[in-house]
């Protein structure tokens, strides 16, 4: 591999062809030690700090080793930022061309079988206004040479249509489907199979790892390395992946594409709904026990009837199966139908009658439908024989992998104690760009009027910022309360975004273009938000990011622990909020010409034992309780805004 220097140093090829570009010492270290993993096939764990250039350390060493490099990333927005920018960008001016194919999951792509039997049954829409949403679809359908959803901003994620016209595992026909030559999905697939480099997220991943095939396994064993960003997500996912789950939507989907194929093979209207009556009546009586009220529930906290009900729709799936087989029709969709039927059934039968130490079970109701999930409460053993089944080059990188300096806890979750690690700071000067403030005199976080309390500690400060801050919360009921609270105490000038009012991407935006919002954001909003300016000033988190002792899936996680000989507060709960306080901390310095003040409320950072071990894992910034001095930090910073 050619020399690293001459690309990242001073006068390289990165600084002729990036504006702004500054060599950083830390970039070219995580670059060379990811060469070197790269041609070792070595597993490699890497910290690198914000502001280190993460992306460009693994891009370039992955670009220069002639190697055929898988690069999986947390969310599709990152994908798209990789493909279209970072990648071409990067492959100029190294003079290193390379075939590079993005790929997603198969939701993400128009199916145009099920688009053409959409358009050719328009009574079977669901909602308002489908018909002539799907003519648009059709439209672009038409002319689009990806077929990559994302190129319709009108058609969301969470949009009914989606599911119309796009395909699922289940219901794929695949090389039987007359439109498989015009496969929008197939073509991805087959140009990753030809490049040199493919990007793809963990979700996609993580389910041909764990078997359940998203249809792009063959290439997985002729991958050299395998580069994951954003890989502290991964044990949680990970989790998801190798569990097993079942829902209402799943149900609802087979039970409408079980009529459309059953009216296309001219089975009596009459005749195909008596054979799907029995599951709607078991779907019914099972979301009328479950209620529509948001919650998430331990199996073993449900009462009786509920668990009767799970059971009683796992038959109804194996018997809705076993009527559509025995219409004896004569259409291989109608025969996949009945097939999805079974495997459901199977499926939400496994989770129904698991045994107690078979992984953590959980009921999650919503306004969408209900959802019940088992998760193993261990994947390392399962994610290291993946690792060691694909004998390449396997690199992890976040910003907060490690704690206090020690990869300990993200390597045991994934069973990877033997990989190599590397730990590159931050080239922030957080000592001058940062202060965080610990507000005196607060109560204790469970107390029904801490959030009231805390947001008269935070008001000062907010007014005198000037607005640009962020309020990060842990918990829906809390940013609802803050919501409400100060739509009447903010100035009108400051515009009050919330999460949930509008697309993250769109309040994000708003915020940025403002420089004086006030933007109020739960979990999605602790990580992946990159605001760098002067329209960020400030960032207040109200508490320690614990995950609440009443989820089911944690309190199932401590009682394994327990039961195992380990200690949960030490091993799982206290690691898992410093990552997650990194990362809330984490959106406030974002460049080198960033400033401004963090705000932790909770008093346990300084009350109780475990808070000099959480401030140990924060960047190394001055810390006060000294209210005036904060305040008088911000007031500065106003100052110099823009009128």
């Amino acid at each position: 591999m050619p020399s690293l220097p001459q690309y990242f140093g001073r006068g390289g090829a990165l600084q002729h062809v990036l504006e702004g570009y500054t060599p950083r010492s830390g970039q070219l270290r995580m670059a060379e030690r990811i060469a070197a993993a790269l041609e070792q096939r070595e597993t490699l764990l890497v910290e690198a700090g914000t502001g280190t250039g993460k992306t460009y350390a693994y891009l370039v060493p992955a670009l220069l080793s002639g190697r055929r490099v898988l690069i999986s990333t947390g969310t599709r927005t990152l994908q798209d930022q990789l493909y279209n920018r970072d990648l071409p960008l990067l492959a100029g001016a190294l003079g290193r061309p390379v075939r590079v194919a993005l790929l997603k999951g198969r939701a993400n792509y128009v199916c145009r079988a099920r688009l053409a039997g959409a358009l050719a049954q328009p009574e079977l829409l669901p909602g308002a206004g489908g018909a002539s949403l799907l003519e648009r679809i059709a439209m672009w359908a038409r002319a689009t040479r990806s077929g990559d959803l994302a190129e319709l901003s009108e058609l969301a994620d969470a949009h009914p249509l989606r599911a119309v016209v796009t395909s699922t595992r289940e219901n794929c026909a695949g090389s039987r489907c007359a439109e498989f030559a015009q496969c929008c999905l197939f073509a991805a697939r087959r140009a990753a199979l030809d490049a040199d480099l493919v990007i793809v997220n963990h979700h996609l991943l993580l389910a041909d790892l764990a078997l359940k095939e998203e249809g792009f396994g063959e290439l997985l064993p002729g991958v050299d390395a395998f580069i994951l960003d954003e890989a502290h997500q991964l044990p949680d996912l990970a989790a998801e992946a190798f569990g097993q789950h079942a829902s209402a939507r799943q149900v609802e989907l087979l039970l409408q594409d079980a009529r459309r194929e059953l009216l296309q093979a001219a089975v009596p209207i009459a005749t195909a709904q008596r054979v799907a009556a029995a599951l709607e009546q078991t779907l019914r009586a099972a979301q009328g026990l479950f209620g529509r009220g948001e919650r998430r529930v331990d199996w073993l906290d449900l009462e009786a009837a509920v668990q009767a009900g799970c059971a009683d729709l796992a038959a109804a799936l194996g018997a809705f199966g076993e009527a559509l087989d025995a219409l004896a029709v004569d259409r291989a969709e109608v025969r996949q139908c009945a097939e999805r039927a079974r495997s459901l059934g199977a499926g939400l039968r496994q989770i129904v009658e698991a045994e107690p130490g078979a992984g953590a079970r959980a009921l999650s109701v919503s306004a969408r439908g209900f959802s019940l999930s088992l998760l193993p409460y261990d994947i390392a053993a399962r994610f290291q024989a993946l690792t060691v089944q694909h004998p390449s080059a396997w690199i992890f990188t976040s910003a907060t992998l490690a704690l206090d300096g020690h990869f300990e806890h993200f390597a045991r979750r994934l069973g990877l104690e033997a990989a190599a690690t590397l730990l590159v700071e931050s080239p922030f000067d957080y000592q001058r760009q940062a202060l965080l403030y610990l507000p005196t005199g607060l109560p204790e976080p469970g107390t029904s009027s801490y959030t009231a309390v805390a947001l008269d500690a935070v008001l000062p400060l907010v007014q005198a910022s000037g607005g640009g801050a962020f309020l990060l919360f842990t918990s829906h009921r809390a940013l609802a309360e803050a919501a409400g609270r100060l739509r009447g105490a903010l100035s009108a000038d400051w515009p009050l975004l919330v999460q949930g009012a509008a697309p993250r991407e769109q309040l994000l935006a708003r915020f940025r273009a403002s420089g004086r919002a006030v933007l109020l954001g739960t979990a999605s909003f602790w990580e992946g938000v990159d605001v760098q300016g002067s329209a960020l000033r400030l960032v207040v988190i109200d508490k320690l990011p614990f995950a609440s002792p009443d989820d089911p899936i944690v309190r199932a996680r401590v009682q394994h622990l327990k039961a195992s000989g380990g200690q949960p507060f030490r091993d799982y709960q206290l690691p898992e909020a410093a990552l997650a306080l990194k990362q809330g901390v984490g959106r406030l310095i974002r460049s080198e010409d960033d400033h401004g003040v963090v705000v932790i409320c909770d008093p346990r950072l300084v009350s109780r034992g475990y808070g000099r071990s959480l401030l140990a894992c924060l960047p190394p910034m001055p810390v006060t309780r000294d209210r005036e001095e904060a305040i008088g930090r911000l007031r500065r910073q106003a100052a110099e805004l823009p009128a």
